[in-house]
């Protein structure tokens, strides 16, 4: 089957590597501009550019896809399908109307639509989640479903061990329902009572609130969150503190009380809601590589 491919994160490389070795090896690639990034502000492409390149496939950045160029740039191309994958931009009308277009989403839809499933589920503390093969409507994440396969959020993933794997499984069902073809896959609507919604990711949401939350709901923020967008703590002089691994447990006698952060004992703790306690194993300072916690300490302590 010919297909264009529109995608732009490291999740959606992954599910492109694998597509372009079969036979529905995409006769285009489209991915979002270069953008700058890091301290200094250099132009940098997304991995689905990065990887297009190396996989010697045909690369497209238009502004949009939805306007007259950008469709036409589709259109050239002449695919029997789109497949889209982490874009991270609406396609409208008239593209959704004038291609069949199959859309790999890492949740068990309806639960978790929208631009962040992964770490959503992860934060909810959800015991699985997967990926789905849907077809591409004007709502939110809300079109039929073709395929599903379940995926178990494991005690100890992060958002770095848990979306390679959901990648890995979205591809292979990409590649099941391509080679099933359009006309002979089956579509089921999802139903809309079970839907939820995975909200953007804020500034806010990488904060850690102990004063509101227990330890273990921290740290399941701090792995949803770890290594792409990072959680922190709020220091006394208003500087944010990394945390890039923690692991929570019932407050025992001389921990800090709730909200409170102690930097004695040869540890950093956390006190948080509920009696518990986050203990803080890997720490990133302001402008500074990430620690463990006695390294962190030992700098302080200068």
């Amino acid at each position: 089957m010919l297909t264009v491919y529109l995608g732009t994160s490291e999740f959606a490389a992954i599910v492109l590597g694998a597509l372009a070795g079969t036979a529905h090896r995409p006769a285009l690639v489209i991915t979002r501009p270069d953008r700058p990034r890091g301290r200094g502000r250099r132009l940098q492409s997304p991995p689905v550019a990065q990887t297009a390149r190396e996989l010697g496939l045909e690369l497209a950045q238009p502004t949009t896809v939805n306007d007259d160029v950008g469709r036409s740039v589709i259109a050239a191309a002449a695919p029997d399908a789109l497949v889209v994958c982490a874009f991270g931009a609406l396609i409208k009308e008239p593209l959704l109307s004038e291609h069949e277009i199959l859309n790999v989403h890492p949740s068990l839809l309806p639960r978790w639509r929208g631009a962040a499933p992964i770490e959503r589920a992860m934060i909810a503390g959800d015991e699985r989640t997967g990926v789905s093969i849907m077809r591409l409507t004007a709502g939110l994440d809300s079109g039929p479903v073709a395929l599903t396969a379940p995926e178990p959020i494991l005690a100890h993933d992060t958002y770095g061990t848990l979306s390679p794997r959901l990648a890995e499984l979205g591809a292979r069902l990409l590649i099941e329902a391509l080679d099933v073809g359009l006309r002979d896959l089956r579509f089921t609507e999802q139903h809309e009572a079970g839907a939820t919604y995975a909200d953007k990711l804020t500034a806010e949401d990488r904060i850690l609130d102990p004063a509101g939350a227990a330890a273990c709901d921290l740290e399941r923020r701090v792995r949803a969150l770890t290594p792409h967008i990072g959680a922190g703590v709020l220091l006394d002089d208003g500087e944010r503190l990394g945390v890039l691994a923690a692991t929570a447990r019932s407050a025992i006698g001389g921990d800090p009380g709730a909200g409170e952060l102690s930097f004695s004992g040869g540890a950093v703790l956390l006190g948080c809601a509920g009696d518990t306690t986050l203990r803080l194993d890997v720490v990133q300072p302001p402008g500074r590589r990430a620690m463990d916690a006695a390294a962190y300490l030992r700098g302080r302590a200068r």
